[in-house]
């Protein structure tokens, strides 16, 4: 086990900066403060951060830090880090390693003991979710889908039986053809995109998978966060664990096999087979 406390000058430190999704009003006091004292800000897309640090007057050195070198881009930060110099990492929009780079560089810094501390700011999602309207008690943050049509529909049908909101990114090139694969998969569950988030044009569209898949697609600008009700049958169904262990057990006992088992119990009691499965497998 080991304890950190991020702001102990003895220990270098990496800062994460959350920037603005879109609006550059919403950049904190305290995340512009980090960027003017940092000696380098590395960058998910420098010319993009050259663009909001030039609007608040902020000459710190840039560093490219993307997707396909951030195993080299961020082995050249640690050691930077490490000599003693303030870095700082930013992705374009949002959190870095939020389906974005930063994940890497956060895994090697902890390795090499580089303190990590975030500085907060706004999130696509979470101001998508907190506005749509949908439930927010629990809710399941998926991400970019895989672009392959087959791929993207075998991730969905993965998420079908799951009682929290389903959360997903998603650019105007795909959007079509993951909301024909969501209506597929989800049928006619409520769905909400929102697009341009925080913008001029900031838009919120709520209704059914029925309704949305007739949309006019190419109306779609801008990355969208797109929100999924639930299955909210599975959430309000009472499911007694300890009567699922016991009833695999009796089948198992009379000679079924666990797969058999698993099988006879989701069709005689109407339940998922992912729950009765995940059971299964603690016997």
């Amino acid at each position: 086990m080991k304890r950190n406390k991020s702001f102990d000058n003895k220990s270098p430190l990496l800062y994460l900066v959350a920037t603005p999704i879109g609006n550059l009003k919403e950049i904190t006091e305290r995340a512009l403060e980090t960027l003017k004292e940092m000696d380098l800000i590395a960058a998910e897309d420098t010319r993009n951060t050259y663009k909001l640090l030039s609007c608040y007057g902020i000459k710190s050195e840039l560093f490219s830090l993307r997707e396909h070198n951030e195993v080299e881009a961020s082995n050249h930060l640690i050691n930077l880090i490490k000599s003693g110099k303030k870095v700082a990492y930013v992705s374009d929009a949002g959190y870095p390693g939020i389906s974005d780079p930063g994940n890497i560089l956060v895994k090697m810094a902890i390795k090499e003991g580089i303190n990590v501390s975030t500085i907060s700011g706004s999130s696509a999602f979470i101001n998508a979710l907190v506005a749509s309207g949908l439930s927010t008690d629990h809710f399941y943050f998926y991400g970019f889908l895989p672009k392959k049509g087959n791929e993207a529909k075998n991730e969905l049908t993965k998420l079908v039986d799951k009682p929290e909101t389903l959360i997903f990114y998603e650019s105007p090139h795909h959007i079509e053809e993951t909301i024909k694969l969501m209506h597929e998969v989800f049928k006619n569950r409520e769905v909400v995109i929102a697009r341009e988030l925080t913008k001029i044009n900031e838009e919120y569209i709520r209704g059914s998978l029925d309704e949305i898949v007739n949309i006019d697609f190419e109306s779609l600008k801008g990355e969208m966060v797109i929100i999924v009700k639930g299955n909210e049958e599975l959430k309000d169904k009472a499911v007694d664990e300890g009567m699922i262990e016991k009833k695999l057990k009796s089948f198992m006992d009379k000679g079924a096999s666990k797969k058999t088992a698993i099988e006879i119990l989701k069709e005689e009691y109407n339940l998922p087979k992912n729950l009765v499965y995940k059971i299964a497998q603690k016997l």
